[in-house]
């Protein structure tokens, strides 16, 4: 899966597809990951995004709502590919009470070796 979420950035930047969506709201990108999945073979969907301050108007986008709830938050320094890798095995040997409805990556600019990147996974609600 590591290939697959690498080759959506490099398209995202790459191809010019940040830099063509209007209205951002910020310059901070978003990784999100999502229990619907477009590819009925996979568990999860992963999206390149930014934040925008209104909808596109063009289909050529797709929207994606991250859903409000309880999110554990987890701020990660360095390199920016291996620092979140880390980040997610330890995260994913963690007893947290995941949703597994959405979790996200916040990259809070584009320093490839001194990167900070804010990650949040979803968790089922207090009972």
């Amino acid at each position: 899966m590591g290939a697959v979420i690498g080759g959506l950035w490099q398209r995202f930047f790459n191809e010019g597809i940040y830099t063509a969506i209007a209205d951002k709201a910020n310059q901070k990108a978003l990784g999100i990951y999502t229990d619907f999945a477009a590819d009925e073979k996979a568990d999860y969907t992963a999206v390149a995004a930014c934040e925008t301050n209104s909808a596109p108007k063009t289909g050529e986008y797709t929207v994606c709502k991250i859903p409000a709830g309880r999110y554990a938050k987890f701020v990660v320094h360095g390199d920016m590919v291996q620092a979140v890798a880390a980040a997610w095995q330890e995260i994913w040997n963690m007893d947290l009470p995941r949703t597994f409805q959405c979790d996200f990556e916040e990259y809070q600019d584009d320093c490839m070796d001194d990167a900070e990147i804010h990650i949040y996974v979803g968790l089922k609600d207090e009972e």
